[in-house]
């Protein structure tokens, strides 16, 4: 029995001995906060704090300081998408610009839906004007029945097929108690990104040709929920549920369809909901320790509308997330 109380002293010791020398480590690498976060991609993004900012809604992104990152240099096209005709709702900033110079630096064509920030809109036919593809403007709100009707129309008319459909638009407002969470507040969210995807997938559906597909932007807040943003959640975990069925429903049609369940990224989206103060630390608390930057996401869009590199991808929700786990 002594010999196992002499053990036991002795583990403590080597235990304390171990202590010491790891709380030495991390007083020499200086753990306080100030060390920046990891650099994974092709060139340095944005690290926290951002500057404080506050928007109206629906935002504008030449209003935001920095300005969003979607130019993606690095990326170089490669004919994925040769001749496609994609219709991209909110394609005006954010995620939506991304996906849209992609598209275009990929060989395809693009209608930009939009609500009514008419100056990004016209920045993003500019830069897919740039890539030597059409683009044409589609201003509108998705929540009206019509509007999907008219978008569809219009691509058809001015491009003669549609291959692509992105429901992209959304709206998002946090409420931090669920008493401030009016009914006005709860129907604007659904209709904007339950009825907006609905209208969209509907009007598109019958016109994609063979060999199509849908994406949804989907949200690591329809996996994981999120306390002050509880009408966003479920709308996104509605989309990624829709995502499923409606993929089961048009794959005997060769049309796939799917989601991407994004993290914060920095747009316009954010500053036009959260205070001033709280966009300082936006997207901090991520595992990457900063928010992504919209040419961090598009290239999973390009993923998913290649019938070269997805044939085989349908009903799925794909975290782009940095790191966020579920």
């Amino acid at each position: 029995m002594d010999t196992h109380v002499q053990q036991g002293h002795q583990a403590a010791r080597e235990e304390v001995e171990l202590q010491k020398r790891i709380d030495r480590r991390d007083q020499a690498s200086d753990k306080s906060g100030e060390s920046q976060p990891p650099q994974t991609g092709a060139r340095d993004y944005p690290t926290n704090p951002l500057p404080e900012q506050h928007q109206e809604k629906p935002g504008i992104e030449s209003k935001l300081e920095p300005r969003p990152m979607f130019e993606a240099p690095f990326y170089k096209g490669s004919g994925k998408l040769q001749d496609k005709v994609a219709l991209i709702t909110g394609a005006d900033s954010g995620i939506g610009r991304a996906v849209a110079v992609l598209f275009a630096r990929e060989g395809a064509d693009v209608a930009i839906g939009y609500l009514n920030e008419h100056e990004d809109a016209q920045e993003t036919k500019d830069v897919v004007e740039k890539e030597g593809r059409r683009a044409i403007l589609l201003p509108g709100d998705v929540a009206d029945r019509g509007y999907g009707e008219d978008a569809v129309k219009r691509v058809l008319e001015e491009y003669g097929r549609l291959d692509i459909l992105v429901n992209n638009a959304a709206f998002q407002e946090h409420a931090n108690d669920l008493a401030d969470l009016s009914q006005e507040h709860f129907d604007r969210t659904i209709k904007t990104n339950i009825y907006g995807m609905y209208n969209m997938t509907k009007a598109a559906a019958p016109h994609l040709a063979p060999r199509g597909c849908i994406i949804n932007s989907g949200s690591v807040c329809g996996i994981d929920g999120s306390a002050n943003k509880m009408d966003y959640a479920l709308t996104k975990g509605a989309m990624h549920a829709f995502t499923i069925a409606t993929a089961q429903n048009l794959l005997p049609r060769s049309i796939r369809v799917n989601a991407v369940a994004i993290g914060p990224v920095w747009t316009p989206f954010n500053p036009a909901d959260a205070p001033a103060e709280k966009i300082e630390q936006f997207g901090a608390k991520s595992p990457m320790g900063r928010p992504a930057q919209p040419e961090e996401i598009s290239p999973a869009y390009v993923y998913l509308a290649s019938e070269q590199m997805s044939s085989y991808v349908t009903g799925t929700v794909m975290a782009v997330s940095g790191g966020m786990t579920h």
